[in-house]
């Protein structure tokens, strides 16, 4: 692949520097598929990134990405869970703050990849085809998976009867919903304005998108993709025909579930109704409950990193909801301790106390307005695909995996920092045609 001529918006008179920046670039390519497979590749994979990027600043001198953007508010956000992580105001002690201060490897990720690798529309448009191909290789072993009973790796559908795509957990559903409206935006609205044998593919394309979410039998990846739909909608005029038949689609085929795909409709339909209604005691209920409680009891400083893990087992968090009717003594006991309390904010919360929380919802909210600037009325696809993939792992009202987590959340960071690159680029874009004028 050749690079071209400039990186970073300057160019490379040293030939250690293209080098460098060839070898960073190879490695980002090379991440999704270490997320998928190979976690501890894609932690080295992160950290010769950062690595790269700082050595990169340190020889060109530039550090003013420092003091631009979201960067000072995810600085000090970070600072503040190391702070909390400290032995004394933490209970993790050394290896809480350890993980604490390697919690800045994912801030420099998405800074590096906005303010270095993809600063140039080849690298971008590269790194599009590779989250595209992530996108499809899952969906395609999911497919397989329902038809044949196994996926590509020869594994079979999870004991709860969910589909796995290409892992041996059930976990699926939630990198392709993320996944799913970069990959599918551009060539679905890339179609609907070619003609109508045209548009009726992308339209088909998109309910077939939709239709892999409802059948690898995951809820929360699914109503976060009827999400995904409607802020698509909302953003894209031509997509809003498109939302409403996959909305149709998807509720058709969840009703044919029920024959074609029994487990799926039992965990979409039956069980999910029953955790709906006794959620004061459902597992997730039970969870959200204890990290509340322990919030509650450390309000400040939280209890450091890996807060909920470190102080689920006290005693003195062990209280329920009000209207549990089975655990309002003891809050179900040692049952709902987990490594995290599935939600990115009352990870923080736990983590960091309230003061984290409120900075980590700073730190949200200047990535996704970051993501919208120089977004216009009639937005770029890929954009609003790649805001909505973000949106999605961000959105407050959902079960997560910790924050913290590689391989689940790498796509995020990567999405995140592929969507800043090109309002970056459309910011500059925009600059260069006002300044042309007469």
């Amino acid at each position: 692949m050749p690079l071209p001529a400039t990186f970073g918006g300057a160019r490379m008179p040293f030939s250690s520097e293209r080098a460098l920046a060839r070898a960073a670039l190879a490695i980002l390519l090379l991440l999704p598929l270490l997320f998928m497979h190979a976690r501890a590749g894609a932690e080295i994979g992160i950290a010769l990134l950062d690595l790269a990027f700082l050595g990169h600043c340190a020889r060109q001198r530039d550090w003013g990405w420092l003091r631009r953007g979201w960067v000072p508010i995810g600085a000090i956000w970070w600072l503040w869970l190391v702070i909390c992580s400290l032995p004394g105001l933490g209970i993790g002690g050394w290896h809480s703050f350890a993980q604490a201060l390697a919690a800045v490897r994912f801030l420099l990720l998405v800074a590096a990849l906005e303010q270095w690798l993809l600063v140039e529309p080849a690298p971008r448009r590269w790194l599009q085809g590779v989250l595209s191909a992530a996108a499809l290789y899952i969906a395609a072993n999911a497919l397989l998976q329902f038809v044949a009973g196994r996926n590509l790796w020869g594994w079979p559908r999870y004991a709860d009867g969910s589909l796995s795509g290409p892992f041996q957990k059930p976990r699926a559903g939630a990198p392709l919903s993320r996944l799913l409206f970069p990959a599918i935006l551009p060539p679905v609205m890339r179609l609907l304005g070619e003609g109508r044998g045209r548009a009726i593919a992308g339209g088909a394309l998109a309910v077939a998108g939709v239709g892999t979410i409802v059948l690898i039998g995951q809820r929360m990846p699914l109503m976060l993709t009827l999400l995904g739909l409607l802020v698509s909608g909302l953003l894209l005029r031509r997509l809003r025909p498109v939302v409403l038949v996959c909305l149709v689609a998807g509720t058709a085929l969840l009703g044919a579930t029920a024959v074609i795909s029994p487990p799926t409709w039992y965990r979409l339909v039956t069980k999910f109704s029953y955790q709906m209604q006794t959620f004061p005691d459902s597992e997730y209920g039970l969870i959200a409950a204890r990290a509340v409680v322990i919030a509650s009891q450390h309000p400040l400083f939280g209890q450091g990193f890996d807060g909920f893990r470190n102080a689920c087992p006290d005693p003195r968090t062990w209280k329920g909801w009000s209207a549990a009717t089975q655990n309002a003594a003891d809050g179900g006991g040692t049952a709902p301790c987990n490594i995290h309390p599935h939600n990115h904010y009352l990870q923080m919360v736990t983590d960091a106390g309230l003061p984290g929380l409120a900075l980590f919802c700073a730190l949200v909210t200047a990535w996704l307005i970051g993501m919208l600037r120089r977004l216009g009325p009639d937005p770029a696809p890929l954009r609003v695909g790649l805001f909505v993939g973000v949106l999605l792992e961000l959105w407050p009202i959902a079960s997560t995996s910790s924050f913290y987590a590689t391989e689940l959340m790498g796509f995020m960071y990567v999405m995140l920092g592929l969507g800043l690159a090109e309002a970056r680029a459309a910011g500059k874009a925009s600059e260069k045609r006002q300044g042309l004028r007469p």
